[in-house]
């Protein structure tokens, strides 16, 4: 069975061929939390594993200039899920812990990357932590923790 076909799915996703995120994806569900707050985009074919990546807008920022934490916090739960998706193959998830500490700032174009890994995972719970950075700097170390849930009929 095709990975897509296993996975329940609420949005589809769609494959980038032009332009600054040609051959990323991002996930289409106009409606969602994510879409509003990024767009995020993701790739799972780079060495070093998965990466998750948005261009930091002036909507992004606080009133100081600088990126406001709860989007970095929002961009560091959209990595969660996206790093762990090879656990959540044929469940959903929800987010049970999510934990950060701030390093550094982003300013207004800055490219915001996402890398991380799964540190464990089993029957009910994933365990991921990772790292938010712009221009191979530190902004956010965070860890989290996924709960696999049964989806709503």
């Amino acid at each position: 069975m095709d990975e897509q076909e296993e996975r329940p799915r609420r949005f589809a996703v769609e494959r980038i061929t032009e332009g600054e995120w040609a051959g990323w994806s991002r996930r289409e569900r106009n409606e969602s939390f994510e879409s509003i707050a990024g767009p995020y985009y993701f790739r799972t074919d780079l060495p070093g594993g998965a990466r998750q990546a948005f261009r930091a807008e002036p909507r992004h920022m606080n009133a100081g200039g600088f990126m406001h934490g709860g989007c970095i916090m929002s961009f560091a739960d959209f990595c969660l899920f996206s790093l762990a998706r090879p656990e959540l193959r044929t469940a959903y998830g929800v987010t049970a812990t999510l934990n950060g500490e701030f390093t550094g700032s982003v300013h207004v174009g800055d490219l915001v990357e996402g890398s991380g890994e799964i540190v464990k995972a089993g029957g009910s719970l994933i365990f991921v932590r990772g790292l938010v950075t712009t221009s191979g700097k530190p902004v956010l170390n965070f860890s989290g923790v996924i709960k696999k849930v049964k989806p709503r009929v």
